[in-house]
């Protein structure tokens, strides 16, 4: 008796330890669909370091990391590509990426409204997809869902489906509407939006704009963006769901943001527990160079100046007369230059500058020898050249690109230059700037240290709030309990209007009182007298 008993206690034990599972060695399923190759630097390198970890990964993913050979606890499912910048561009009514410089910041962020959707929408339609949606053996499987915080807020159905918790990461860091995600507020008096080009030092004017830019983006994410994704749901959910949740109550169901931001990058503002700043976590050791770019930066005696324009903008696109500009001012430059451009060849190339199709940019800016970095003010390179100490000639295009240049302006470790009107003399101009004055670096080394400075490295970080969030079960304590108000409460209108009515009352009483008719004294003399005196017979 006294076994079978022991047995039974064993047993059940077992049971418990897999449906309680700690979290080394947990299932995760991670859920990216929007097809931006830059984005995955971030993505790819949190996937990697779970696999080392032990943990085991479902990854859905636009681009197979198969070729890394992983390991066994290892698992993707490849989406098929999906060509969203052949409709940005329909929708921008431009031919090259270049020319979006001139769009509305509202314009672009109805574009990527409509491209998260329709990028959603796509990728529930996939065989592969739909299979793991219709999977008879969902409870259990899985321990945690991460998905891309990038208009791709569908994708939080598979931790409904799943009933696990989620986690969202933002390659694109901080921004006003997480506020309303999480449960807090976000001044926009000093909290720019982060497609316009403000800092957080706005004039009055300034303040107006954004303003109006972050309440117009409100009222499109409520009237038209959730709308858009909750007919998706609906389209594919339908029919194996009895209620479909909405977009906006999937978001509820995020237990921590993992975003792409830090200090100084990143200015002061209101967060909660659950926002966890990981800038810089795709930023590995430097690995050695090729051969023929170690020996060009080796032998730069007075140094190198290294152009990209990432991996969305390309340099080829620019136009015959601004490559004369570049080529012109490379050429009176005693620096090398090493171009990131996206042909074989370019005519005329003068002979202090190498060119190529791809560089392995954090490894080239790693190198002593560069002294400046000419890029677009996407996140990802601003990080590395934050990390490497390398000064920023800036040549934004879009999106956050603004904010991040004017960000190093403001911090004065960058320059700043509009490509459309940029000439030789001011090219030239700048890049001596910031290769002779000294405080741009002096600035930048300053500015290095406050970003690498952490209690914590930035994947560190990300690997312990993943095991927390597994460990204590989605981690609900972490989650504001302004999220379980509804808007007028949260916003403090139901006091704001008794507090009125307190105010008001008193003075309507008032005002009725003394509206009232009144008998004044000349009614009275005016008032023909009857019967006031009676005088009896005798």
């Amino acid at each position: 008796m006294a076994t079978r008993w022991a047995l039974g206690v064993f047993l059940l034990s077992l049971l418990a330890a897999q449906q309680c599972p700690s979290a080394a060695g947990a299932r995760i399923l991670a859920a990216f669909f929007y097809p931006c190759k830059s984005h995955f630097m971030m993505t790819n390198a949190v996937i990697r370091e779970l696999v080392k970890r032990g943990h085991e990964v479902t990854f859905i993913t636009p681009f197979s990391l198969a070729s890394e050979n992983l390991g066994s606890n290892y698992k993707e499912i490849v989406l098929p590509h999906y060509d969203f910048w052949t409709e940005m561009k329909r929708m921008a009514n431009r031919e090259i990426i270049l020319d979006m410089a001139d769009l509305s910041t509202l314009k672009f962020v109805r574009m990527l409204h409509v491209m998260g959707v329709q990028s959603t929408d796509f990728a529930f339609e996939q065989p592969e997809i739909k299979a793991l949606i219709n999977a008879k053996d969902k409870v259990g499987k899985y321990d945690l869902l991460i998905a891309e915080q990038f208009y791709n807020e569908g994708a939080l159905i598979l931790g409904h489906l799943y009933q696990i918790p989620t986690m969202t990461l933002s390659s694109f860091g901080n921004t006003n509407y997480f506020s309303e995600m999480v449960g807090i507020i976000t001044p926009w008096s000093y909290n720019p939006h982060s497609f316009i080009s403000s800092t957080t030092r706005m004039n009055i004017w300034e303040r107006a704009v954004n303003v109006f830019v972050c309440g117009t983006e409100h009222l499109m994410r409520t009237f038209l963006y959730y709308p858009s994704h909750d007919a998706v749901l609906r389209k594919h959910f339908s029919g194996l769901l009895d209620v479909v949740p909405t977009a906006k109550q999937l978001e509820r169901n995020i237990s921590a943001i993992l975003m792409n931001n830090y200090m100084p990058l990143d200015a002061p503002r209101p967060i909660s527990f659950n926002m966890i700043s990981v800038g810089g976590l795709h930023i590995q050791p430097p690995k050695a160079l090729p051969e023929h770019l170690q020996k060009f930066l080796d032998e730069a005696k007075h140094g190198v100046i290294y152009f990209s324009l990432g991996t969305q903008v390309r340099s080829a696109d620019l136009p015959a007369e601004k490559l004369k500009v570049f080529l012109d001012a490379f050429r009176s430059l005693k620096q090398r230059v090493l171009w990131k451009f996206e042909e074989d060849s370019f005519a005329e190339l003068p002979a202090n500058v190498m060119i190529q199709k791809w560089l392995p940019q954090a490894d080239v800016l790693a190198h002593p020898n560069v002294k400046v970095f000419i890029a677009h003010g996407g996140l990802f390179g601003m990080q590395e050249a934050l990390h490497y100490g390398v000064p920023v000639l800036g040549m934004p295009v879009y999106c956050d690109q603004h904010f991040n240049i004017n960000q190093g302006k403001a911090h004065g470790y960058a320059l700043g230059l509009d490509y459309r009107t940029i000439t030789t003399e001011q090219l030239r101009s700048a890049l001596l700037e910031l290769l002779e004055n000294p405080k741009y670096r002096d600035t930048m080394k300053r500015s290095s240290r406050i970003f690498r400075q952490r209690p914590l490295g930035a994947m560190d970080t990300a690997m312990f709030w993943i095991d927390y969030v597994i460990e204590h079960r989605g981690a609900p304590h972490m989650v504001s309990a302004g999220m379980d108000l509804a808007w007028y409460q949260f916003y403090l209108l139901d006091i704001m209007a008794i507090a009125a009515a307190v105010l008001l009352l008193p003075c309507i009483c008032l005002r009725k009182s003394k509206s009232k008719p009144k008998m004044n004294a000349s009614c009275i003399r005016n008032k023909p007298i009857k019967n006031m005196f009676k005088f009896k017979k005798v």
